[in-house]
């Protein structure tokens, strides 16, 4: 009997080790004999992930994307209802070669250019923007979650879509931004700031602490919205709808600039204190290779804003310690169902 009790205690020890010593990123994990609890990656949820290229919060890079996840980064969740792909990352750690700001998102393995064009779509809602920054810099408590970059040249951004929520208030606002495409020096450039729901970029607190007044037609952290950038035969066509909000169109030639004489008023307040005044080529961004990008670019960053007060949001960063952000509220974290990528498509047939 007393052999047979330790024969029994031996097999569940040797079953729990077998389970404690499994992956995380093993598809399937038996826990009893009745149930079986499946691991989602990402590229379940949304099945375009082979289309793209990711780079990571921590400086992780990862250019096979199916079945691949990162716990804290780029994982799955379920809000009770739905699968969701979430994108979080802190306001300091390892960021790219052109950006001094961190970022959990995707890049578009094809390029192109805006004759020939592209269609991104995301369905999305914003969980979590940082808490702390500086109110009077136009980049505190923002993420990007969708844009075009280009490949080439200045490699700046015909677009940035932006979510923004200043910590005290209960509704942030979308907007978006076009980058100019330098006429020559490029430490002139700027970016010109589109409301959708609530403000524009420009619209700043007069103080460190103090925020602006609260967007009344803005959107919520958890609110759900959709996005669409068709960029067809050079003109970029944008769709922005939420439940509830008015949808809300835009058109932009990147072929022919508007900014090639005078600087808009927009421009002259909100940069003249860093002396960006440069005009665009004429042309734009005609011919230059381009691409989509989709997730979490976190906009907050530990910068002085005295040195920059439209980007350097002077945030709290605990020297790049991630975990210590994740903790206090130093991070961004953007959830999406549904997104798509491919051709751009004529306007009429939307």
């Amino acid at each position: 009997m007393k052999k047979s009790i330790a024969t029994i205690i031996a097999v569940v020890t040797l079953f729990a080790c077998k389970d404690n010593s499994k992956k995380a990123l093993d598809t399937t994990e038996k826990t009893t004999e009745d149930s079986v609890v499946t691991t989602k990656y990402p590229s379940d949820v949304i099945p375009f992930m082979d289309e793209w290229k990711i780079l990571l919060g921590d400086g992780t890079y990862e250019d096979n994307l199916k079945d691949y996840a990162k716990d804290d980064f780029f994982y799955v969740e379920n809000d009770g209802k739905t699968d969701w792909v979430v994108y979080k990352t802190p306001n300091s750690g390892i960021t790219s070669r052109t950006s001094s700001n961190t970022r959990t998102e995707l890049g578009q393995k094809e390029h192109w250019i805006p004759e020939t064009g592209g269609k991104l779509t995301g369905t999305l809602k914003v969980q979590h923007v940082s808490t702390s920054g500086d109110a009077r810099v136009a980049a505190s408590f923002a993420v990007v979650v969708g844009q075009i970059h280009s490949d080439e040249g200045h490699e700046n951004e015909p677009i940035k879509i932006f979510y923004k929520k200043f910590p005290d208030h209960t509704k942030g606002s979308v907007f978006w931004n076009y980058e100019i495409n330098t006429e020559g020096d490029n430490s002139k450039r700027w970016d010109y700031s589109s409301a959708v729901w609530g403000h524009d970029m420009s619209v700043v607190g007069s103080d460190p602490t103090t925020a602006p007044n609260e967007p009344e037609n803005g959107i919520e952290l958890g609110e759900e919205f959709s996005y669409e950038i068709n960029v067809y035969k050079g003109i970029m066509y944008l769709t922005f709808k939420s439940k509830g909000h008015e949808t809300i169109k835009f058109t932009k030639n990147l072929l022919k600039s508007e900014f090639t004489k005078t600087l808009p008023e927009q421009i002259k307040t909100l940069y003249a204190s860093i002396g960006r005044d440069g005009l665009e080529r004429e042309n734009a961004y005609a011919g230059e290779i381009q691409y989509f990008k989709q997730g979490a670019y976190n906009q907050t960053n530990g910068k002085s804003p005295e040195d920059n007060i439209v980007w350097s949001t002077g945030a709290d960063t605990y020297d790049g310690d991630i975990k210590k952000q994740y903790a206090n509220g130093d991070y961004a974290e953007v959830w999406f169902r549904e997104a798509t990528v491919g051709a751009g498509t004529p306007p009429n047939e939307e």
